[in-house]
């Protein structure tokens, strides 16, 4: 039986043949380890962040949120709220509390949920997962659990915004986050705390409506990288893996650079140190071949 249980909104970007897809598995192999449960939200939707930054309007981008609180709240009352994309986190969170400090939109999202059949009651805490692995299971309880220490490898843990500000993890700074690094340390891995382009922007949407400017931002966070060593980069958010990991070889043909820098989740570095296969840690679907954690999960 699971020693803990949350209520889990997976998001868009986890689902089969998205970006994130392996996200997802990695996440479920994790979980199976430390024990977590994590309860689907039934019929759950987009967070909508991006209605939001289309111009969609306050109530339907908050609405959309709501909604699936309403539902956790109704399926799986008493359970905290955990996704493990940033921008759901931030969008679901980021609703849940204007939706607090504002009683008369929160009864206009209501009025809107009644058509469903639903209604916000808005107690339930939202959070990350790395909220849940840092604040809720502990850094001791994981390096318990380590089978297979990343001894060796240098990782460079690249927070990015959306998880950093304007919520955060508690106790972390905003300028430097240390999380990702007592992580990969917890982890039996050589964390890499000067990398100063921890908190970069990796540019986000821009990589669609403007990416030379966002391949230009990804250059300076791995060029960093590589300044300090690494073998890799580990990060909690969907978008940051993809832009970081995908537009290298743009960035070579336009810098004239030599990038191969594998972009890990950090459900991907747990699930190799947990001792769980390559296929189980979602190794499989890199883009660019995290080897050493490929050579650490065959042995």
């Amino acid at each position: 039986m699971a020693k803990r249980e949350y209520s889990f909104y997976p998001g868009c970007s986890s689902q089969k043949g998205a970006s994130s897809s392996n996200y997802l598995v990695s996440v479920q192999t994790m979980c199976q380890e430390l024990e977590i449960q994590l309860n689907e939200i039934p019929d759950w939707n987009c967070c909508a962040a991006s209605i939001g930054y289309g111009g969609g309007g306050e109530l339907p981008r908050l609405t959309l949120s709501a909604r699936n609180i309403a539902l956790s709240e109704q399926h799986n009352a008493g359970q905290d709220i955990v996704a493990t994309c940033a921008a759901c986190w931030l969008s679901t969170r980021e609703a849940a509390e204007r939706l607090h400090e504002d009683q008369s939109l929160l009864a206009e999202c209501n009025t809107a949920l009644a058509e469903a059949g639903l209604k916000l009651r808005n107690q339930t805490p939202i959070k990350h997962m790395a909220e849940v692995l840092i604040e809720d299971i502990g850094l001791e309880a994981i390096a318990a659990k380590v089978k297979k220490p990343l001894e060796g490898i240098k990782i460079a843990g690249y927070v990015g915004c959306q998880t950093n500000r304007p919520f955060g993890i508690a106790g972390e700074s905003f300028e430097n986050p240390q999380y990702l690094d007592k992580l990969v340390e917890a982890l039996g891995g050589d964390s890499l705390p000067g990398y100063e382009k921890k908190v970069q922007c990796c540019g986000g949407a821009l990589a669609f409506s403007e990416p030379a400017k966002s391949q230009e931002m990804v250059k300076g966070i791995i060029e960093s990288a590589y300044d300090h060593g690494a073998d890799l980069i580990v990060t909690p958010c969907p978008v940051c893996q993809m832009n970081v990991e995908i537009y290298q070889d743009e960035i070579n043909a336009t810098y004239g650079t030599q990038f191969k820098m594998p972009v890990v989740y950090y459900s991907n570095l747990m699930a190799v140190a947990f001792g769980r296969s390559a296929k189980d840690a979602a190794l499989n679907s890199q883009i660019i071949a995290a080897k050493a954690l490929d050579e650490l999960a065959a042995k």
